[in-house]
């Protein structure tokens, strides 16, 4: 089990994330708009989770496969088409705030897999005598990674979902760790990489860094795969039992994974960020010229909720016009009424 150690580089990535999160803009994103997104970053996780495995699909072949309905689809499209199915199933458990558990991750595995062969569908059990279950090289041949015992498995995740649900470790910390452990378990014969994903990603919307749902972690880790699956390994030897079960230095992955989680919020918040703005200035058109100053004046000044009364006698005008302004600017949706007994007492500034 990974006990993490948290060094400067995994603190300041922490920080920058803590910060993407404090400044994130997506609750002005129109709903509209914001469907849209996740929508995209949806079929850009799968893409990308796919191309990790070695998928040969191109990201506009996946989106087809997504896209299209009532035909017959070649593995590789199914596979995308499954992480998709797999993602929204998550959607629906995160409304639930369902915590993260050995039955949701048999539910993930077995929607990763759907279309599989059964015994490729839960978790896996031992072999026949003299034969080794391992992750074999495909040029070589050779084993590149041989995870634990199949009597250790169940014990092993076990001790994971008592750490995620006891431990104190950061939110995004044992997202890495999360993801780590599963992949390194090994618990099924197939899709042990995209249930990892699938599960630290949710365990981070869950924790509060979804970002709107409108960004793909995924498509960091397949920018440079290896990277990817040497951060992973740690350098360790082959054999889960020779240090993987307790890396000497998990910082090496903790790392890594919280540098593509910032490069993700960073993103992320850019794509809120341009999308509310464009909104905003689409908004702004249809209001009068002194509405508009009157709303630049209330963004220069950080306003987030006012009284009329209050701003009139601020700005020297009358609370009539502070009325007519901000009931012209509620129209646009830049600005939200607050009733108390059905009648307007202040205003929050939306957008």
């Amino acid at each position: 089990m990974i006990t993490a150690r948290i060094t400067n580089k995994i603190l300041e990535s922490i920080l920058a994330i803590e910060q993407c999160r404090g400044g994130f803009q997506g609750d002005r994103v129109p709903p509209r708009i914001s469907s849209r997104l996740r929508k995209n970053s949806r079929k850009k996780s799968s893409y990308s989770s796919a191309k990790i495995e070695g998928n040969p699909l191109t990201e506009e072949q996946a989106n087809r496969a997504i896209e299209d309905e009532h035909r017959h689809f070649l593995k590789p499209e199914e596979e995308v088409r499954n992480y998709y199915r797999a993602l929204e199933i998550l959607d629906a458990h995160l409304e639930q705030r369902t915590s993260p558990s050995m039955e949701l991750l048999l539910e993930v595995q077995q929607a990763v897999i759907a279309g599989a062969s059964s015994e490729k569908i839960g978790l896996r059990g031992p072999m026949p005598p003299g034969v080794l279950f391992a992750v074999y090289d495909s040029a070589t041949g050779a084993p590149e990674y041989i995870p634990p015992e199949a009597s250790d498995i169940l014990p092993l995740l076990n001790e994971l979902f008592a750490y995620v649900e006891a431990s104190d470790d950061h939110p995004l910390v044992k997202a890495a760790v999360i993801h780590y452990q599963i992949a390194t378990i090994h618990p099924f014969e197939d899709g042990n990489g995209r249930t990892a994903r699938l599960l630290s990603g949710y365990w981070l919307d869950l924790s509060g860094y979804s970002f709107g749902g409108i960004g793909s972690l995924e498509e960091y880790f397949a920018y440079d795969v290896n990277e990817y699956y040497v951060a992973l390994q740690m350098g360790l030897p082959a054999l889960f039992y020779e240090g993987r079960e307790n890396p000497p230095h998990p910082e090496i992955w903790i790392e890594y994974f919280l540098r593509m989680v910032t490069l993700y919020a960073q993103r992320t918040s850019e794509i809120a960020a341009d999308a509310a703005n464009s909104q905003t200035l689409a908004s702004l058109s249809h209001a009068s010229p002194k509405a508009r100053a009157f709303y630049e004046r209330l963004t220069e000044h950080s306003v987030e909720e006012f009284t009329p009364v209050s701003m009139a006698r601020e700005m020297g005008v009358t609370n009539r016009t502070i009325i007519n302004w901000s009931a012209e600017l509620a129209q646009v949706g830049l600005l939200e009424p607050r009733l108390v007994k059905q009648r307007i007492r202040s205003y929050r500034v939306v957008g």
